[in-house]
């Protein structure tokens, strides 16, 4: 996996809550676990108090190869959120994970981690695509997972 790189440019930053905290507290470490249930050994995202297959409350959080593949993606146009705007033609991708294939995060796929949003050539996008994680630091502190192709 990538190091996390620090990012300069202002990007919606995670709500970090009481589930989900654990999840950004190992991306900060350049990590990507998934909370999994000690019950029944179903893996879950997004992170809840309660295991949605067994109902059991105990969990803990499974280190992922950080693989996956391009399930979906879109470029909106023009950018949705002011926060985006000045970065036009930027991409949201959905990454089905390659050791847990129900489990899918949305990011963005880039060419480095510090890479801007809108790096890579909207034409590079494929479904089925392989990517990997790579993490980057925001300016308020949070590491955000990102996505860059495993054959650039």
């Amino acid at each position: 996996m990538a190091d996390a790189k620090t990012k300069q440019e202002p990007l919606l930053t995670p709500t970090v809550d009481d589930d989900g905290a654990p999840f950004w507290e190992h991306a900060a470490r350049g990590e990507l676990r998934i909370q999994s249930c000690t019950a029944c050994g179903e893996l879950r995202f997004p992170p809840r108090p309660c295991c949605p297959h067994c109902q059991s409350f105990d969990s803990e959080w499974r280190k992922m190869s950080g693989r996956g593949r391009i399930w979906s993606y879109v470029f909106p146009h023009p950018p949705l959120l002011p926060a985006y705007a000045a970065q036009p033609g930027y991409n949201a991708i959905v990454v089905e994970l390659a050791d847990a294939p129900r489990i899918r995060l949305v990011g963005n796929l880039v060419t480095a981690p510090d890479a801007p949003l809108n790096s890579i050539a909207p034409e590079r996008l494929r479904i089925g695509a392989k990517v990997q994680v790579a993490f980057t630091t925001l300016d308020d502190g949070h590491t955000v997972p990102r996505w860059v192709l495993e054959r650039p």
